[in-house]
């Protein structure tokens, strides 16, 4: 779960090498003025922000050993004077600035200055010894964004999946307002051709070859729908699409099934469209799918739980000096259904957030396996470069004051996920599977507009 805090760009004007303040003697050194902006940022939000107590000591120990491993990785042997820290986070930036610049004189061109601060801060943040707190590049940044924000690329806007009897292309899912969906392709209709190319055996990667390509081009589908080949083609106009992090689709005895692969920046207002669709299609219960979703931005899992809980915390945060901050829903909640969230091992961070917040209100059941564990918070901070430092800040509490970091969220119903399953479709997935059984139960036991209760944990 991250949180974006943005440098201004005019640091880079206030910090140049030459101009930081210090307090005594401090060494020259020639390293350019945004490689010692960005050094001294990254201190001094480490030493500041992270959640636990730091040593500076050792945080400018780090990025001497890490200069160290980048210059042996190079191929040249050298070996560093100490850099030494005191209380002007200043003139303690301006001793790892020096130690950059002896590192790029023994790199004798084999590195360069740039590269070496980089390691520098990444040794820095290092040695807190915390996964989550790492430097990111340039292209890991940018990957992270894309991750969670997601790309776009010229298409139909089909979800496309390889039907096991017939061995044709079938249409998992259509984005919608897509291309497909406006010339009139629905969910589980099955692809004979693609501009007259038979589907049968096709690999998706093939069929996606097909469907892909640029805007404004177009491609003539042939459709089986409800077992009978359609009257005519359809053409589909291709344009730019924006990768979803929601996907929905209706199941037997109108059971709505969402897909959250990430929780980004449009993730809320895509399953407010997704839930808008299905309920205007009648459904009668929901399966909000979080496996193998890693997290994301803290208010998106704000806005997803809100979609489910009408009122009360969803989380509370807690900084370093104990200072707790509870965000409650949003006044969002759609009318209520009974619910399960689907998790496992790999479900993490915002989506155990949202997990443990429709845990503790009782408004959902949880069912499949425990969740990763990941109960802390990143603050992300962007470098005037392209760069950007990831520092963990806080930790985070459920609704019940449950501190679910390195434990994670036991599942109610207990299901272990069966070999190569397939999402979305109940007759290859264990854990949906028991999901719809369990909510068709409810479906027929509860009255219209009732809540569920939360089960005792049972083991499937």
């Amino acid at each position: 779960m991250n949180r974006i805090t943005a440098l201004p760009l005019v640091a880079a004007l206030l910090f140049a090498a030459g101009q930081v303040p210090a307090a005594g003697s401090v060494p020259q050194v020639s390293i350019s003025a945004l490689d010692a902006t960005e050094i001294q940022f990254s201190y001094e939000k480490l030493r500041a922000d992270f959640y636990q107590k730091t040593d500076p000591q050792l945080i400018v120990d780090g990025a001497r050993s890490e200069l160290e491993k980048e210059l042996h990785t190079a191929g040249v042997s050298a070996t560093l004077p100490p850099v030494f820290a005191d209380d002007d986070s200043a003139r303690t930036a301006k001793n790892v600035d020096h130690e950059v610049d002896l590192a790029s004189r023994a790199a004798h061109g084999k590195m360069s200055g740039h590269e070496l601060a980089y390691a520098a801060i990444r040794g820095m943040l290092d040695s807190v010894h915390d996964r989550y707190t790492v430097f990111l590049s340039p292209k890991d940044y940018a990957e992270l964004n894309q991750g969670l924000d997601g790309g776009s690329f010229a298409g139909t806007g089909i979800v496309i999946q390889q039907d096991e009897q017939t061995h044709l292309i079938g249409v998992s899912n259509v984005v919608p307002g897509g291309p497909a969906d406006k010339a009139g392709v629905q969910q589980d209709d099955l692809i004979l051709t693609i501009d007259g190319v038979s589907t049968k055996n096709l690999t998706i990667q093939q069929a996606s070859s097909h469907l892909r390509g640029k805007a404004g081009s177009t491609v003539q589908l042939t459709l089986q729908r409800d077992g009978k080949p359609l009257a005519a083609p359809i053409v589909i106009t291709r344009a730019e699409i924006h990768e979803l992090s929601v996907y929905s689709k209706m199941l037997p005895n109108k059971i709505g099934y969402v897909e959250l692969t990430v929780f980004g920046k449009d993730t809320g207002a895509e399953l407010t469209r997704a839930l808008d669709r299905l309920q205007q299609d009648g459904a009668r219960a929901i399966v909000m799918d979080l496996r193998d979703n890693g997290g994301g931005y803290l208010e998106a899992a704000l806005d997803v739980s809100s979609k489910f809980i009408a009122s009360g915390p969803i989380v509370s945060v807690e900084s370093r000096a104990s200072n707790i901050t509870t965000y409650e829903a949003e006044d969002t909640a759609i009318p209520p259904l009974p619910l399960v969230v689907l998790v496992n091992e790999h479900t993490a961070s915002a989506s155990e957030i949202t997990s443990g917040a429709i845990q503790d209100s009782g408004v959902g059941t949880i069912i499949g396996n425990k969740t990763f564990g990941k109960g802390v918070v990143q603050e992300i901070l962007p470098l005037p470069d392209g760069a950007a430092i990831k520092i963990t800040d806080a930790r985070y509490l459920t609704p019940h004051n449950r501190d679910i970091n390195h434990l994670g969220i036991m599942p109610d119903i207990v299901v272990s996920e069966n070999k190569s399953p397939r999402y979305g479709d109940p007759l290859h997935d264990s854990q949906l599977g028991r999901a719809v059984q369990y909510l068709n139960d409810r479906i027929a036991h509860t009255p219209s507009g009732a809540t569920m209760d939360t089960p005792a944990q049972q083991q499937q």
